[in-house]
């Protein structure tokens, strides 16, 4: 065990369900109909931290770039999986656009801030790098999600407009330009609003958690600005790349809108 840590026991862990249970209560008395959400949520979250800590228990002791690496890109995989599971689009095939760059932009924002930033050596070091590249992939994906949900609802919801501009000459850059803006400010601004409210509104989860781990307040305020600005960084990254390419997907042949309204 780690020195000046407290140690949290398992009965202590199965404690924590009695939130669970009155989240549960709360559903069916109001009839929400989340409890089965609740409960498979409840499952996966434990199974899967508890396989994860393992996992990263055996990375860490291996010291090994090529399984670094290899879980990070599923990592990403998975995340671009997640999007495509969230963005509720058919008539686009935009799950490997998403993922080509997703993987582009986490990666360099990734190794910006180990090799640069935190200065680790070496850069793909376990103990650093999987924390830090989980901390981009799981934020920015969110953003990725919206920016798509966001981009492809309005050229839908607009395509008469975009029709009109293509009709009197725009290409589709400019028949989709406000389409495009919508969408990259609506996957960059939870970034920005959580780096409005750190420190003030809340204290942000790196920063807690190496608190907790007996840092000094002061590096992990340190630790916790490169977090923020690197996820600001990828967000943006990943937004501009994702939005771009999806975008062009969206039009066929003479620039034609392919997006048709969904059948009710």
């Amino acid at each position: 065990m780690t020195p000046n840590i407290i140690n949290i026991s398992l009965a202590q862990l199965a404690f924590g369900l009695i939130f669970i249970l009155v989240a549960g209560s709360a559903s069916m008395y109001h009839a929400l109909k989340l409890e089965r959400d609740l409960l498979v949520g409840t499952i996966r979250t434990f199974a899967q931290l508890f396989l994860l800590g393992f996992i990263l228990k055996f990375i860490f002791e291996l010291q090994n770039a090529f399984v670094v690496l290899a879980l990070f890109g599923f990592m990403i995989f998975f995340a671009a999986w997640e999007v495509r599971g969230r963005v509720k689009e058919r008539q686009v095939a935009f799950f490997w656009p998403a993922f080509v760059s997703m993987f582009i932009s986490y990666t360099i924002v990734s190794y910006l801030v180990t090799a640069v930033m935190v200065n680790v050596e070496p850069w793909w070091k376990p103990q650093y790098f999987i924390p830090l590249a989980g901390m981009v992939i799981g934020n920015s994906m969110n953003a990725v999600a919206i920016a798509l949900e966001r981009l492809l609802g309005e050229l839908r919801k607009r395509r008469l407009e975009v029709e009109a501009r293509l009709c009197l000459g725009a290409d589709y850059k400019e028949a989709s330009e406000d389409m495009f803006r919508n969408a990259m400010r609506a996957g960059m601004i939870p970034s920005i609003n959580s780096m409005m409210g750190a420190g003030i509104v809340f204290i942000p989860g790196m920063m807690t958690g190496q608190i907790l781990a007996g840092a000094d307040p002061l590096l992990a305020i340190r630790y916790q600005i490169i977090v923020m600005v690197m996820l600001v960084g990828s967000t943006a990254i990943g937004t501009l790349l994702v939005v771009y390419l999806v975008r062009k997907l969206c039009f066929g042949p003479g620039e034609r809108l392919l997006l048709q309204p969904v059948s009710r």
